[in-house]
């Protein structure tokens, strides 16, 4: 896979997302990294920590989030991405549904775009990633919670966000899919579509996890975000096992360490 000047080979490896918030009402880090120096400092931190993606967000998604105008999330993330994008040696991405915030990220220095909504609130996002060929980041997200059979109902959900990318002129080889762990989910069906995994794997697309921190860890460890980290890392061996080649986390380290054993084990043959 190709983001701008980058080469991702996911085939190889479990490769690590670090996740910087620029935002000052995230559930986890909200309000670390607003400041751009420390934003910067952060960013590079992941990458000698061996990051290999780092992921910027300028909204919270957390529920109950106060919703941001283009303006405002553009005027949060720009700076940051200039800043790092000389410095870095590896490709950031841009955490946004919004087309206008993601084509001003891929012109600042922006190689991948992360839609939370997967190209369905604004279609035209999957046009920027086709125009700009960079890779897009389809996550599964609804309105409701009204399923029938979850399974069926999350892959033809996902079905419909690969159409809209496609008759944009996303290459296959641009797209990932995330399950969307969090998003329109009650506890056990999040702990059931990592549990299941495997059944997005049909797609043919590279499938990215996203579990870092979030609450149905913490409702099983009944343990506040800062101390969700172990747990974190258990889901992040699961989805290598059942077929994760992206994990996307707020503890590199901790995460890497964890990917790298299950790779080795995962990929072992004799």
């Amino acid at each position: 896979m190709h983001a701008k000047k980058f080469q991702l080979d996911l085939n190889k490896r479990t490769h690590m997302m670090g996740i910087l918030n620029v935002t000052p009402d995230s559930f986890s880090d909200g309000g670390q990294y607003t400041d751009i120096e420390k934003a910067i400092a952060g960013a590079k931190k992941m990458e000698e920590e061996g990051a290999d993606i780092i992921d910027i967000g300028g909204e919270s998604t957390r529920p109950g989030h106060t919703p941001v105008s283009a303006e405002e999330e553009i005027q949060r993330i720009i700076p940051v991405i200039e800043g790092l994008k000389d410095s870095l040696q590896i490709p950031i991405s841009v955490d946004t549904f919004k087309a206008t915030v993601a084509e001003q990220a891929v012109k600042a220095g922006a190689s991948m775009i992360n839609d939370i909504w997967g190209a369905k609130k604004e279609p035209e996002i999957a046009e920027i990633a086709a125009r700009y060929q960079v890779p897009i980041i389809l996550m599964h997200n609804r309105t409701d919670m009204d399923y029938g059979d979850f399974i069926t109902n999350v892959k033809a959900d996902l079905q419909e966000s690969i159409s809209i990318a496609k008759k944009a002129g996303v290459e296959d080889d641009q797209i990932i899919l995330d399950p969307g762990i969090g998003f329109a989910k009650t506890m056990e069906q999040n702990q059931y579509m990592v549990k299941e995994l495997q059944e997005l794997k049909a797609f043919g697309y590279p499938l990215l996890l996203a579990t870092s921190r979030k609450r149905f860890i913490g409702d099983i460890l009944d343990a506040p975000a800062a101390e969700r980290d172990i747990g974190t890392a258990a889901t992040t061996v699961i989805g290598i096992a059942k077929g994760a080649q992206i994990v996307r986390v707020h503890d590199v380290k901790t995460n890497l360490e964890a990917a790298k054993v299950a790779d080795a084990i995962h990929r072992t043959k004799l």
